[in-house]
């Protein structure tokens, strides 16, 4: 069961398949689980056979609204068996190999909710894991796709040279969880589900039903085994990235429930190739290359300041076919590009970022330029509200200890501020470029936006340097930060939108 808005109910795989034009979108509590169902819901569509092979045919698939039914018959059609998530010997998306093991060695159902468990070295002391709290089973299904998807990187609970080998512990970071995700957003889930599928000719491959019906063995657990190729879409979107089995139990209203998990090591890949990573967005230095890497989520970078990337994905035209190479089929029409991505510190999940970016195919020249500007803007604005900062610190502090260094200068640093603030203006810049007509109108809406940048890093500094006694020193170090401040927004090496808005 999924979450469907637009009827604002749940509703089954097959439904949300038959409906989908019907449909606004599928909902989940996280982005990322919201991103899992998705690809869950392309696999199907992989898997049936019925989707696009070329181009052209994915563009008329997208321009003519081309139902989805044939993926909700094929799914239909299947015995009821394969689809069952506590079947004993082929339980949906998960390895019964572990059911020897589950009573003694499993956890709480907090442990297969990424943003739940916590620390993924998990042989440290997690007693929040033992919690026996139920979780539905809908619940349940859709936050072991996204453990599939986004697992981090760590060591499981279960001691695995007492059970299935001595590296199932080893849990490896799921195939989407360390890039961003991009997935073209439609007016329906139909649009949606069409606008990101891939046309491809090869076999889809195998759909990963369950852990013990493969067309070859999958690894075992005794040794580290080597990578095994993805042999086609379906098999990409359902790959079983952990090991995973959930005990079945009902809750006091009869509703159907897991309260306990093992969780443990899944399968591993090969590197993944471009026309296997085809919404990938590449930084300025690594696009192009043969050894480019994905842009991952950034703790300390939120994913706006990333938005001139994505649009370079669709302005430059030399990486060949992918989804921007697509998109910009679709001109005149107007998109929403939604990026998601999973931060961790090392083995401990923080949090789910995403955005979502406008996108009109035939201006995309016009939005990589606006967005780069903006950043530039952004980041010019950021460093001299800590040089201004730095002004006020020395002046404040003459006879700094070298320990108190970095708190005492935070005291006046206002790029926290500007950070929280810049990102809506950003976005309107965003929004007034797609609508604009000419370059012109280009260039007014960065001056405007660099205009409202300037005067609330002006407001956000002085909010700061309140702090500074009402002596002489304290009078110094206002004025000569606010010097400081001035000269960088409109000195000869700031922007000519700053310049521009005091002239």
């Amino acid at each position: 069961m999924l979450t469907a808005r637009g009827h604002g109910t749940r509703v089954t795989l097959v439904h949300a398949l038959r409906h989908a034009d019907g449909l606004r979108a599928v909902s989940a509590k996280t982005a990322g689980e919201t991103v899992a169902l998705l690809e869950y819901l392309l696999a199907v569509c992989y898997a049936s056979t019925r989707c696009p092979t070329t181009r052209d045919e994915w563009l008329g698939w997208v321009r003519d609204g081309t139902p989805l039914t044939g993926a909700a018959d094929w799914l239909d059609g299947r015995p009821d068996e394969h689809w069952d998530l506590f079947h004993p010997t082929e339980p949906l998306g998960q390895n019964a190999l572990l059911a020897p093991y589950l009573d003694e060695h499993g956890a709480g159902p907090a442990q297969l909710v990424i943003e739940h468990a916590g620390d993924y070295n998990q042989f440290f002391d997690h007693h929040h894991l033992e919690h026996p709290t139920p979780l539905p089973a809908d619940a349940a299904f859709r936050a072991m796709l996204t453990q599939h998807a986004y697992g981090p990187g760590g060591r499981a609970r279960m001691p695995g040279k007492e059970t299935l080998g001595p590296t199932l512990t080893n849990l490896a970071a799921g195939r989407l969880s360390t890039r961003i995700r991009v997935v073209a957003l439609g007016t329906t889930l139909g649009d949606t589900l069409r606008l990101n599928l891939v046309p491809t000719a090869e076999d889809p491959g195998r759909f990963n039903r369950t852990w013990t019906v493969a067309p070859e063995p999958r690894r075992g657990f005794l040794t580290k085994p080597s990578g095994r190729r993805v042999d086609g879409p379906a098999d990409l979107n359902t790959v079983l990235g952990r090991s995973i089995l959930l005990r079945p139990t009902v809750t006091e209203d009869g509703t159907p429930a897991v309260d306990r998990v093992l969780m443990a090591a899944g399968e591993l890949l090969e590197p993944l190739g471009h026309h296997r990573t085809q919404d990938a967005v590449y930084d300025g230095e690594g696009a192009g290359s043969a050894d480019a890497k994905p842009l991952r989520p950034s703790a300390t970078k939120a994913l706006w300041r990333e938005a001139h990337a994505l649009y370079a994905a669709v302005a430059d035209r030399t990486h060949g076919p992918d989804l921007y190479d697509r998109l910009a089929l679709l001109r005149g029409r107007r998109l929403s590009l939604w990026a998601v991505g999973l931060i961790a510190k090392q083995t401990t999940v923080v949090t789910w970022v995403s955005d979502t970016f406008p996108f009109v195919p035939g201006r995309e020249r016009d939005m990589r330029y606006a967005a780069e500007r903006g950043s530039l803007i952004a980041d010019h604005v950021a460093a001299w509200l800590f040089k201004a900062a730095y002004v006020a610190w020395t002046v404040t502090y003459p006879n700094p200890k070298p320990g108190d260094k970095d708190r005492q200068i935070a005291r006046f640093d206002a790029r926290p501020e500007h950070w929280a603030h810049t990102a809506e203006p950003f976005h309107t810049l965003l929004d007034e470029t797609t609508a604009a007509g000419t370059e012109e109108r280009v260039d007014a809406a960065l001056v405007a936006y660099a205009a409202e940048l300037a005067d609330c890093a002006r407001r956000f500094l002085g909010n700061r340097l309140d702090s500074l006694p009402a002596n002489s020193r304290g009078m110094r170090a206002r004025a000569q930060a606010v010097r400081c401040l001035e000269s960088g927004l409109t000195g000869r090496t700031a922007p000519d939108e700053l310049k521009e808005d005091r002239e």
